[in-house]
């Protein structure tokens, strides 16, 4: 075949002059991923250390899920929700049995659920909570990454994310500090428009900055006492990577309203969906919001599969195993460019001491070129997530390889 003839550079090129310039991806151009391992197009096999920001929690290329997917998709695939399908209400009564909602909205990206869930909050503020009409305002925090739609980069302090994309939405969020109890009180006592408090249980993005202890927990009382929503974007955080099902279970936190994405389909497919009860899910009625994919056939197979598969697996058990021993693995190393090691379950980050800004990205081309790929984020972090079905041997093979790149790294 034709593909078989072709290098890494060529497809770069490719993309580099046919595509749009929104991503500075590291030069590797994969073919193939099974597990934990990804290959490239020369054959070179890597580990997967970004689990393509944990969407891929299950692994790459699940047997169960490929077999789902291709039995779902030679039946039917899309059908709009203008009419009913045979899924829809299975996929519907497995997610809210499972999570412990009365409801569930389907959509697509995990921004589509962001933004599904500011509507449906700004909605409950005025049908339910009887906040005057275009007054209701959503606290969110310093740092966040909730995605990338225009609504949501006016909320973000990121200047790549919001720089030269103005005008942007107005008086509709007030951003406070992150793992500060102090700042989302004062705010929460001071103004009686606030309907929502969005929050990541750790911010990936930013990278994965771990609140204290009892922090979510706190937040969400202070939201039951001023009768604000508490909104847990667990997009990323969620569907056992942090070693609990939910990050949220950390702490005991039922979420008002839950946001949850990525790992959803195991990587198989764009699978999002909010979960609430039915004094929130119900102000929302027929026309006004919608997604034509929103719910479809194949989409609710695929993800009723992978949830099937996190706890048949004990994916979440394994997070926490494996992540712990993962973090003692780190600290043995002793090297003196690990300034920070941070991280939950198999969801962690290290914080590159050095004086140059670019030695996290270098390093990362180091790690790929030792056969383990990962990503910088924020300049001096290196967010280190593999599929949650890594074992202890790879583990130990994994942390070879990184010891090996800061033993050898120039400082």
């Amino acid at each position: 075949m034709l593909s078989e003839t072709l290098n890494s550079q060529y497809y770069i090129e490719l993309e580099e002059k046919h595509g749009a310039h929104n991503y500075h991806p590291l030069p590797v151009v994969l073919s193939k991923g099974e597990g934990v391992y990804v290959w490239d197009v020369e054959g070179k096999r890597y580990y997967d250390f970004l689990s393509a920001y944990s969407a891929v929690n299950q692994g790459h290329c699940h047997p169960k899920l490929v077999q789902t997917l291709q039995e779902q998709a030679a039946k039917l695939s899309l059908t709009s929700r203008a009419f009913y399908n045979d899924v829809l209400g299975e996929f519907e009564a497995y997610i809210t049995n499972l999570f412990g909602y009365e409801k569930v909205l389907p959509m697509n990206t995990g921004a589509e659920a962001v933004e599904t869930a500011i509507k449906l909050c700004r909605r409950w503020a005025y049908d339910v909570k009887g906040i005057e009409k275009d007054k209701a305002q959503i606290v969110v925090c310093r740092d966040n990454f909730h995605g990338r739609t225009t609504t949501i980069i006016s909320f973000s302090n990121d200047p790549d994310s919001f720089g030269g994309f103005g005008p942007y939405v107005s008086n509709a969020f007030i951003s406070i500090p992150y793992n500060d109890t102090q700042a989302i009180e004062k705010v929460l006592s001071e103004n009686p428009n606030i309907a929502g408090f969005l929050v990541e249980p750790i911010q990936g993005e930013a990278g994965v900055n771990t609140p204290d202890e009892g922090y979510l927990a706190n937040c969400f009382a202070l939201c039951k006492k001023y009768n604000v929503l508490f909104i847990a974007d667990e997009i990323q955080t969620g569907l056992a990577r942090t070693g609990k099902m939910l990050c949220c279970d950390h702490e005991n936190v039922r979420p008002d309203m839950l946001i949850l994405g990525k790992a959803l389909s195991g990587g198989m497919y764009p699978v999002s969906a909010v979960l609430c009860d039915d004094e929130i899910m119900l102000t929302i009625q027929p026309g006004q919001h919608g997604s034509t994919y929103g719910g479809n056939p194949l989409a609710c197979k695929i993800a009723i599969e992978a949830l099937e598969i996190l706890q048949e697996e004990k994916l979440a058990d394994n997070a926490e195993e494996m992540g712990a021993y993962f973090r003692q693995k780190l600290e043995n190393i002793h090297s003196p460019l690990l300034k920070t090691i941070r991280g939950k379950g198999l969801l962690n980050a290290i914080v590159i001491n050095h004086t140059n800004p670019e030695a996290a990205w270098e390093m990362c081309m180091r790690f790929k070129e030792e056969g383990l790929l990962a990503k910088p984020t924020h300049g001096d972090k290196i967010r280190l997530a593999p599929p949650l079905c890594i074992n202890k041997a790879q583990i130990d093979e994994s942390i070879t390889i990184i010891g090996k790149v800061l033993t050898e790294f120039v400082k």
